[in-house]
C-alpha cells in the first residue's frame, strides 16, 4: 500500500481508523531541530473532531506520543515515529457497511481489492482519521519552514458554494496566524457564519456539503523545483490528493485562466527599487515551467460532500446479491472542509521542505 511519499524527505502514514493507533513516520528529517510541543499541539487541535456541532461527536485528545526521532525536543537524525491513539471509536456503528458499502467511499472497491479482507470499520485506513497523524509531520514541516521566513496558511475559499474573500497578492504571517487562531478558518466571519448555517442545515437534513480550501505559501525563493514531472505543481498535486476527499487541485488562476487571454492571464515582471525583479501579479500561482518564481505559491483544493450520511441511499448487499437500501447510523462529520484547512497547510509544508532538501539551496 503506497501511504507514503516525498523523495529526500520520507513521510509515511499507518493505521486504522478503529485500529488501536493511527501514526507517522518521517525519514530525512535535517537533525537539530527544535520541536514546540506546544504549537505542534495547538496545530493538530484545529483538525481534532468533536470540537464543536459542525463535526463529528467522536472525540478524541488526539495527542502525539513519539517514538522516535526526538531527543530532549530536538530532531536527533533518527527516523522519528509518532502515533495518536484511537479512545473514542465505536465500531458497532460500521457493521452494516461491512455488507452494504456507502455510496461515494472507498468500501466497494477497497472490498474487491482485497477480497473482502480489509479493516473498513470508519473508513479504516482511507479514513480521515489518517490526517491526524499527517498532521504531526506537517506542523513539524512547518516550524523548520518557518525559522527559515517560509510561512503556510490556508483558509475556506467556500463551503457550500458560500465564498470567503481571497487571499491578497502577500499574505503575510500574520495573517496566516490570525486566520489559524479562529475557531472557524475564513477570513471574512460574515461569510464564515453563513458558511455554518449552511453546513448546520445539511446537518438537521441528514445530508452533507463540500467546500473549497484556499492555501498559500510565501517566502519560497525563486528557482525551486524541476521541469515536466518534478514540477511543484506534479509534487504537490500528487501528495494533495491523498487527503481522503479531494477531488480537485488548481493553482493560481486555475481554471479560471481558461477564461482570459493572454494579455490578462500573463503576469509582468519589472524591476523594483532595490534592482531586483518583482512580478506584477501572481496568476500563475507562484509556479511557472514547474519552477517556483518567487512569488506566493497559491492553490486551492476541492473538497466532495462527506459521503457517510443519514439519508437514505441506493446500495447493494454484498452478501445476497442484491439491490438494498443504506440510511448510515453513527457519528460522521457533515463537512470535512472545515475541518481539512490544518491538513492542506501540512501536505503543503511537507511536499515544500522536502523540495527545499533536494534541492540543497543553500538554506539550511
Amino acid at each position: 500500500m503506497s501511504s507514503e511519499f516525498g523523495s529526500v524527505l520520507r513521510v509515511g502514514l499507518f493505521g486504522q481508523s478503529h485500529g488501536r493507533a493511527v501514526g507517522v513516520t518521517m525519514q530525512g528529517l535535517p537533525a537539530g531541530e527544535s520541536i514546540d510541543m506546544a504549537e505542534l499541539e495547538a496545530f493538530l487541535e484545529r483538525r481534532r473532531p468533536g470540537r464543536n456541532e459542525l463535526s463529528t461527536a467522536r472525540v478524541e485528545p488526539d495527542k502525539p506520543v513519539f517514538l522516535s526521532g526526538l531527543l530532549e525536543g530536538k530532531t536527533c537524525g533518527s527516523p522519528l515515529c509518532a502515533i495518536i491513539e484511537n479512545l473514542d471509536a465505536r465500531s458497532r456503528d460500521y457493521e452494516e457497511l461491512l455488507d452494504k458499502p456507502r455510496p461515494g467511499h472507498a468500501d466497494y472497491p477497497a472490498f474487491v481489492k482485497w477480497g473482502g479482507e480489509a479493516d473498513l470499520r470508519g473508513g479504516g485506513h482511507f479514513s480521515g482519521r489518517l490526517t491526524a497523524p499527517l498532521c504531526i509531520a506537517g506542523g513539524i514541516a512547518k516550524q523548520i519552514l518557518a525559522r527559515r521566513d517560509i510561512f503556510v496558511g490556508a483558509h475556506l475559499s467556500s463551503v457550500a458554494g458560500i465564498p470567503d474573500e481571497s487571499f491578497p497578492a502577500q499574505p503575510s504571517s500574520e495573517l496566516f496566524r490570525t486566520v489559524a487562531e479562529k475557531e472557524f478558518s475564513v477570513l471574512d466571519d460574515a461569510a464564515g457564519k453563513r458558511m455554518q448555517a449552511a453546513i448546520r442545515a445539511a446537518s438537521r437534513e441528514g445530508d452533507s456539503v463540500g467546500g473549497v480550501i484556499e492555501c498559500a505559501a510565501a517566502g519560497l525563493p525563486a528557482g525551486l523545483g524541476e521541469p515536466m514531472f518534478g514540477g511543484i505543481e506534479n509534487r504537490l498535486s500528487a501528495a494533495l490528493f491523498g487527503i481522503p476527499a479531494v477531488k480537485g487541485v488548481e493553482f493560481g488562476s486555475g481554471f479560471g485562466a481558461a477564461l482570459l487571454r493572454g494579455s490578462e492571464n500573463n503576469d509582468p515582471y519589472r524591476v523594483d527599487g532595490n534592482g531586483q525583479v518583482a512580478i506584477e501579479t501572481n496568476h500563475a500561482g507562484g509556479i511557472l515551467g514547474g519552477i517556483s518564481t518567487g512569488q506566493p505559491i497559491l492553490l486551492r483544493v476541492a473538497m466532495k460532500p462527506t459521503p457517510s450520511i443519514a439519508k437514505p441511499q441506493r446500495t447493494v448487499s454484498l452478501s445476497k446479491m442484491e439491490n438494498a437500501e443504506l440510511a448510515i447510523r453513527g457519528r460522521h462529520d457533515p463537512c470535512v472542509a472545515h475541518r481539512a484547512v490544518p491538513v492542506v497547510e501540512a501536505v503543503t509544508a511537507i511536499v515544500l521542505l522536502d523540495l527545499l532538501l533536494e534541492g540543497k539551496q543553500g538554506w539550511i
